[in-house]
């Protein structure tokens, strides 16, 4: 257990971004499987949008790499683009 009220305040802070982030990282996991799910184009490219710009915020809080993200994006604009 911490010894400084400076520990205790940090692992008090840690727990609340790991949840923030846990909360963020897993909501953009669904959406990524609701844009893989649809078929219709025009609702998958407003949803591919939408997709690509939690994927971006994940990656410049670096809860993801940059370089999975940029992966990610350019799987799903693949798949967008797909559709017929």
């Amino acid at each position: 257990m911490a010894n400084h009220k400076s520990a205790e305040k940090r692992i008090r802070a840690n727990e609340k971004k790991r949840v923030t982030n846990r909360y963020q990282h897993k909501t953009t996991r669904t959406q990524v499987k609701k844009l893989l799910t649809t078929t219709k184009k025009d609702e998958a490219q407003a949803l591919l949008k939408e997709v690509s710009a939690m994927i971006d915020k994940l990656a410049k809080k670096n809860i993801i790499h940059w370089k999975k993200a940029a992966n990610q994006k350019s799987m799903l604009a693949k798949k967008v683009n797909s559709l017929a």
